[in-house]
């Protein structure tokens, strides 16, 4: 994609966060709406912005993981990221389940950032590898009830581009190699996530190598 990316950034280290931004701003594609310290100032940001994307920090005062939900809910359309130290599965997981697309470890070089906001922004979903492998392992330990059910409810299409989704493409890309329009792949994600029972891309890809497909 082209376009320039809108976010807003939340972190109550105003240096880290600060040197974020900075990081953002020198890239030259991102435009940094806001730069705030709390969950509540974080929701009121996307509220008045409406940003492509919200970078947000699990620990600040009021709780990363809080904000996240209530944007997911109230604004569906802003793909969250969330930048944190915190290696804990149960974070992780609360994370992905309160509607984040993105969960990236602080320490992260700036330009691997960019990249994975770039690639969030474009509809991929992306976990730091060295967690990526324990979410697997957390999801596959879930009991199996439903999994055959949720498989034959998917139409083929659906199973087709559920399996691209897996290997790690984005919305364009699926509506590319299917010869498709993006929106269109939108909107079968849309039904996929609702059939699979998941809140977000990654939860849903790490169901379909459950399912098998």
């Amino acid at each position: 994609m082209t376009d320039r990316i809108q976010i807003i950034v939340a972190d109550d280290h105003p240096l880290l966060r600060g040197g974020v931004v900075l990081s953002l701003q020198e890239h030259g594609r991102f435009d940094v709406l806001a730069q705030v310290g709390t969950a509540a100032e974080a929701v009121a940001a996307v509220e008045t912005h409406l940003p492509d994307l919200a970078l947000l920090d699990i620990s600040m005062p009021g709780s990363g993981l809080n904000a996240a939900a209530e944007i997911a809910r109230r604004f569906p359309a802003v793909a969250i990221v969330m930048l944190t130290v915190s290696e804990s599965d149960d974070d992780l997981m609360a994370a992905l389940k309160a509607g984040a697309r993105g969960y990236v470890l602080k320490g992260v070089s700036a330009p691997h950032l960019v990249e994975v906001l770039q690639s969030v922004a474009g509809g991929a979903s992306y976990v730091s590898p060295s967690l990526a492998a324990r979410v697997l392992a957390a999801m596959q330990a879930r009991p199996a009830q439903g999994m055959q059910a949720a498989s034959e409810d998917l139409t083929q299409r659906e199973a087709a581009i559920l399996r691209l989704v897996a290997t790690g493409l984005s919305n364009k890309e699926v509506a590319r190699e299917l010869d498709l329009q993006e929106k269109t792949i939108k909107h079968y994600m849309t039904n996929i996530l609702q059939k699979l029972q998941v809140r977000n891309r990654v939860e849903a890809a790490l169901k379909a190598r459950d399912l098998g497909l």
